[in-house]
């Protein structure tokens, strides 16, 4: 005999044939009905959880600030954010520029205001913000004044000799 022909003696075609009295299971030759082939029920499947009612949602990416390069158009300023991430090499922070399009419906901004951008709902193909003034860093603070007259306590150098 040859090496192929003792290794691969196999048994006649007929004597493989599985014939229905001796196997019953519902799947042979597609005979299952597809309402037991269909997905779990929903009483078997483990419920969704929802979030908590008390905690609030999660918001990322809502707003950002950013300088106004541009605001040569109609009811839109160009606005340059900037942020700081590691270098994917050098692991040091390097400054990521990306310019927005946002809606100015005044055209109160020009160039070199600082503004923040709010999310909402998309405007155009590229606007998906809207602009909105920030206070100037550099304003005096006016409240520290007012709540020294509110406690009615004046100061030493303001109250009269005696």
């Amino acid at each position: 005999m040859s090496i192929t022909g003792s290794l691969l003696q196999l048994p006649p075609l007929h004597s493989l044939k599985l014939s229905s009295s001796s196997v019953t299971t519902p799947f042979l030759h597609g005979s299952t009905p597809l309402s037991l082939l269909s997905k779990p029920s929903s009483a078997l499947t483990t419920p969704t959880l929802s979030p908590p009612s008390f905690l609030p949602p999660i918001r990322a990416m809502r707003s950002m600030r950013g300088r106004v390069v541009c605001s040569t158009n109609d009811k839109t300023v160009s606005v340059e954010v900037v942020r700081l991430a590691p270098h994917p090499k050098y692991k040091r922070r390097v400054r990521k520029k990306k310019k927005f399009q946002a809606h100015d419906p005044e055209n109160q901004f020009k160039v070199g205001d600082i503004v923040q951008l709010e999310k909402s709902r998309p405007i155009s193909k590229t606007k998906t913000f809207i602009a909105v003034a920030v206070p100037d860093r550099n304003s005096p603070k006016k409240s520290g004044e007012e709540g020294q007259q509110e406690l009615g306590i004046p100061l030493e150098s303001q109250q009269q000799p005696v």
